[in-house]
């Protein structure tokens, strides 16, 4: 009890207990440190305090000289106190690290606490200290120090976050001998790392294993499984150049544990966008995540000066406005491009070279649309109706334009209207682009007549055709990358031509300004101010509108996604749905909370006149009914279920790709499903899964025999096989569609349904792909309920119905990925990346794909006590504490106290319990070998005993015949 403890004279509760330990040299007497600054030396086996020792400040830590005769004490005035056990009077050294010495002999002035302090001993050199806090109070704003004193040098290690606490690493395990310490792990708040303290300037170890994935919100990523063999080693040799110097040259000193022995031998790769711009490339293959290459989206844009012009800019955004939103990335070609909450678009090529843009290439894209909301037009005309803002009427034949030299210039009208302005400003001086992704070409969406840009919801990329396209609640924009112009720039109900299922009507279009500069891009019919158009990311919703925020880092959550309730749960909700962007197969691109949604509930398609672009796929394929031959397509899914197609007539491969135009076409409806569409895919008449076409990697930037292989790769174009006639092979293709609620497998040419599946009536799909498992494909669908469900392909058969998680956090379904080979993650928190799987195969080899965290190494030898030491007891000495504690000893314990239970097999049945195959055949293995062993010696010691049975018998027979003639006198 602490009223033993301390001085009888004193009455004053010591405060908690900060510290216990036992001296190294002795076990039996522990020191115990008090809050209020009271240290005790105990003796465990006389049961009272040896020595008691006071100090004005309150105490923090403690820490023990290795022999035993010294300890020392950090307090919460930045001093630390030296003290010698048989000195208890006033401590031997006062030291005060930060603190600033006065010259008139007084105190130095008070500084923060130092929360820890070790103290290391050296065997040929002076201790180290080392201890954290401690700094001066005038060091406002420094960031959180580490701090290495060693004889008269003192060192202060800033670190990047707050210091949970350190550890240092010494050559030896016992506490009674020479510490010799190499190194300090410091646990960060969000990072871990290890300072070497044998090389000059104490440098840190470059940290093998990725501990920031969240150093930035993650707002959004991608999961591929089974890519190129080629691709994570040419991520990885750019990503490296990328690393900072000054690291430590010794490896990473933390060497426990084994790898498992998983037969998983796939790459898979996790793309991961963040708010702050950046996109981080992970080699996920088998057990393990390795950052591999990071690329800073926001390089490309000028800096804000934080003036009342650039906030009204960026309006659509209240923070972060380079935060990534989509990604659609090309293994095969290594193309990336990534769409941000600012209405941006940034098209990245792959190269080994290091290169410098003068002027980065740009693109601005007007794009606003308006209908009326009518189904049918009132006769008399409509003056009385109320307008809705949505998709309409454009210019019916595209133009192209090149991009423009400069950024955009804005251009405001007299009444201060707001109008072809981006959101973000290109910088305008030269970029350097080192190795790795290097900046293609900028499309920006533009301000119209005081109206933000609606953010990009959807996203495709296909390298082979040079082509990107992407889409909003206001409709879609193809754009050819290579020649760097806009194809097509349309509202989706022109998409429908004249056979538009609705019936909206277009409104009279009015007067539009034509763009400063003449950019020469396409002239869009202006639309009015919207209602539900706000400039903040966050609609504001009705009564009793459900609003589920963006859980990721925080950082996030006022740009969010609506997500809509199942109707038959929730019948007094309007409800927004959630509209996953899919794109080019085998790519899935999503969409994420930064999205401000637009698109329909289901139970409402026939009042909702606004139809938002959800999802894109390119393929070779049929574009009408009843075509004889396949060509280039992409097909366009909406928010109400229809699913589109638009012909590609490409130029020849090569260099007549660069000088003529491709031409665009919207040819017609190809489906109709219930709910948004999240997935379209082609199947040949086998049921053989048809990835789109895609252009092999070459280097953009070679020279000499190197460009001429690159001319040759530009040449080269998949081709896709057609049958020769209509006849020969009727149905010759499959097309996949699966939306919120269904999933129909399509004939092709003859656009007939031949499967149709109800996937869910009381809630709805968030992510659904068509995945490629060892044994065939499949549909695999993720509902908001938490069930995850397969479907055969092509007769769309359950498969698998699991109920895995419900959906509990936005940041689930914002972050949901299926990819090849029944794999499948999200992020289960801000920090921590779930996997999982749906594979047989996989679970069967979980176990051999798990490591070991610990691997039995030898004990060292325990310091030699020497001669003298041994002799006057001047070494260690050992504590039977089980005796001393004992029930023979102390007593039986009371019922207040917690008693240890051993379980009926202990640390071996746990193991046992918790062991897979592979461990249970290399434990049979061990015991075999023991056993053989065991049998070796058996064997050994029954011919040694064989051996000296007949040696026994010789001597016996010798005696006998020396001594048979003997008389009995004669012995």
């Amino acid at each position: 009890m602490w009223n033993k403890a301390i001085e009888l004279s004193s009455k004053a509760h010591p405060g908690p207990v900060v510290h216990i330990s036992d001296n190294p040299m002795d076990e039996g007497k522990l020191i115990i440190g008090y809050e209020a600054g009271i240290v005790v030396l105990w003796d465990l086996k006389s049961k009272k305090a040896d020595y008691r020792y006071t100090y004005d400040e309150a105490i923090h830590s403690v820490a023990w000289h290795h022999e035993g005769k010294q300890f020392i004490c950090s307090h919460s005035d930045g001093t630390l106190t030296i003290w010698n056990i048989k000195g208890q009077g006033k401590p031997f050294q006062t030291i005060t690290p930060h603190g600033k010495q006065p010259k008139d002999g007084k105190k130095p002035e008070p500084c923060k606490p130092i929360l820890k302090v070790e103290y290391k001993t050296t065997r040929l050199g002076d201790p180290f200290m080392i201890l954290s806090g401690g700094l001066s109070y005038d060091t406002v704003g420094r960031r959180p120090c580490l701090t290495v004193m060693h004889g008269k040098s003192t060192a202060v290690l800033e670190m990047d976050y707050p210091i949970v606490d350190f550890l240092t690493l010494c050559e030896t395990p016992y506490s009674n001998d020479f510490q010799e310490p190499y190194a300090v792990v410091v646990l960060l708040e969000k990072d871990l790392v290890v300072i070497d303290l044998a090389q000059n300037g104490y440098p840190i170890f470059e940290n093998p294993y990725p501990l920031t994935i969240h150093e930035s919100p993650v707002t959004c990523c991608e999961y591929f499984a089974d890519c190129p063999v080629d691709l994570i080693p040419a991520l990885y040799s750019v990503g490296s150049r990328q690393k900072r110097q000054g690291y430590s040259k010794k490896e990473w000193p933390i060497s426990g544990g084994n790898w498992g022995l998983g037969t998983q031998s796939y790459p898979e790769i996790i793309i991961t966008g963040h708010a702050d711009g950046t996109v981080k490339f992970w080699d996920a293959s088998a057990i393990m995540l390795q950052v591999l290459y990071k690329l800073k989206t926001a390089k490309v844009f000028e800096k804000s000066r934080n003036n009342k012009e650039d906030k009204q800019n960026t309006e659509i955004v209240d923070e972060d406005p380079f935060a990534i939103q989509i990604m659609a990335w090309c293994p095969e070609s290594r193309m990336l491009c990534v769409a941000g909450v600012s209405a941006n678009l940034i098209i990245y090529r792959f190269s080994r070279q290091e290169i410098t843009t003068e002027v980065v290439q740009l693109l601005e894209v007007r794009l606003q649309y308006e209908v009326n909301d009518m189904e049918s037009p009132p006769e008399g005309g409509g003056g009385g109706d109320r307008d809705l803002p949505t998709p309409g009427t454009a210019s019916p034949s595209p133009q192209t334009t090149g991009p423009p030299t400069h950024p955009s210039t804005s251009s405001n009208s007299s009444d201060g209207v707001r109008d072809n302005v981006p959101c973000l400003k290109v910088r305008s001086t030269p970029l350097k682009q080192s190795s790795g992704y290097q900046v293609e070409l900028v499309v920006q969406l533009v301000w119209v007549s005081g109206e933000p840009p609606q953010q990009i919801t959807s996203l495709a990329l296909n390298s082979s055709y040079g082509l990107i396209v992407f889409g909003n609640s206001n409709g879609l924009a193809v754009v050819d990358y290579l020649q760097k112009t806009v194809l097509l720039n349309l509202g989706t109900v022109e998409l429908y031509g004249s056979n538009d299922p609705y019936q909206r009507q277009a409104r009279s279009p009015r007067k539009t300004r034509q763009p400063a500069g003449g950019n020469g891009l396409c002239d869009i019919n202006e639309g009015s101010a919207s209602e539900d158009r706000c400039k903040s990311p966050t609609s504001v919703l009705a009564s009793n509108h459900q609003q589920f925020y963006n859980g990721g880092g925080g950082r996030g959550a006022k740009m969010s996604r609506k997500l809509s309730l199942p109707t038959e749960l929730k019948p007094d909700l309007v409800l927004l749905s959630v509209c996953p962007p899919r794109g080019a197969n085998p790519l899935d691109h999503r969409d994420n909370s930064f999205s401000r949604s637009r698109s329909s509930s289901v139970t409402s398609i026939d009042k909702e006149a606004r139809e938002a672009i959800t999802s894109f796929h390119f393929c070779e394929t049929f574009a009408r009914k009843g075509d004889s031959a396949i060509t280039p397509c992409l097909y366009v899914g909406t928010s109400l279920g229809t699913v589109l197609a638009v012909a590609l007539n490409l130029p020849p491969a090569g260099e007549q790709r660069l000088l003529q135009p491709v031409i665009v076409l919207p040819s017609g409806t190809l489906a109709r499903l219930k709910g948004s569409i999240l997935r379209m895919a082609f199947l040949d008449n086998t049921g053989t899964f048809l990835p789109p076409a895609f252009e092999t990697w070459y280097e953009p930037n070679a020279a000499g025999a190197d460009s001429e292989e690159r001319d040759k790769a530009r040449k080269r174009r998949p081709v896709s096989v057609s049958p020769s006639t209509s006849q020969e092979l009727q149905e010759s293709q499959y097309a996949v569609v699966c939306s919120e609620k269904q999933a129909k497998v399509i004939a092709l040419p003859s656009q007939n349904c031949i499967f149709k599946h109800s996937i869910t009536e009381t809630s709805f799909v968030l992510r659904a792909d068509v995945v490629q498992m060892n044994i065939g494909n499949c549909v695999a669908c993720f509902c908001a309920n938490g069930h995850i469900m397969t479907l055969s392909l092509p007769g769309l058969r359950p498969l698998l119905d699991v109920n895995y998680l419900p959906l509990t956090d936005m940041r689930i379904a914002r972050t949901f990925c299926f990819t090849n080979l029944g794999q499948a993650m999200y992020l289960t928190s801000p920090t921590e990346i779930q996997r999982i799987t749906y594979s047989q195969e996989t679970c069967e080899n979980l176990q051999e794909m798990l490591g070991e965290l610990f691997t039995p190494v030898e004990t060292p030898e325990a310091p030699n006590r020497g001669f003298f030491k041994g002799l006057f007891g001047g070494g260690a000495t050992s504590l039977d504490r089980e005796e001393l504690f004992g029930e023979t000893q102390a007593g039986k314990a009371s019922r207040g106290l917690a008693q240890h239970i051993p379980g009926p097999q202990g640390l071996e049945g746990m193991k046992g319990a918790a062991s897979g195959v592979v461990a249970d055949l290399a434990r049979a293995r061990i015991a075999l070998d023991e056993r053989g062993q065991k049998l070796g010696e058996l064997d050994e010691r029954t011919a040694a005993m064989l051996a000296s049975a007949d040696s026994f018998g010789k001597h016996a027979h010798d005696m006998m015949l020396k001594c048979k003639d003997k008389k009995w006198y004669q012995f």
